[in-house]
């Protein structure tokens, strides 16, 4: 029986539920990178980089080549770029809307 797709969705966001796999993809939604350019960009240890870029890898959403030693990797879709490129400016919205209500809230009271 076939998975209903709210449930594939939420597997799919899930996979993008970690700062490290948003943060390779930022990267790699402007060109492949080497995992060595990588690790100073994301900050993790190498090990962790390599787990992360696995499940982004069994997702789906990443892809890999060799060159000699190294191994490059690229997002499969342009659209997981725009997808990060649309959460920033939901985020954006939300913030901006947050921070009109704190200025509401710390503007004086007009009096009665």
């Amino acid at each position: 029986m076939p998975r209903p797709l709210y449930q594939v969705k939420a597997e799919f966001f899930k996979t993008l539920g970690h700062p490290v796999r948003i943060r390779v993809l930022e990267l790699l939604g402007h060109r492949e990178h080497a995992v060595s350019e990588m690790l100073p960009e994301v900050g993790v240890e190498a090990a962790n980089l390599s787990q992360q870029l696995a499940v982004l890898r069994r997702a789906g959403l990443v892809t890999t080549r060799k060159e000699g030693s190294a191994v490059y990797y690229s997002l499969t879709s342009p659209r997981v770029a725009e997808l990060l490129g649309v959460a920033r400016s939901i985020l954006t919205e939300v913030l901006i809307e947050q921070v009109e209500l704190i200025q509401d809230l710390q503007a004086p009271s007009s009096p009665r």
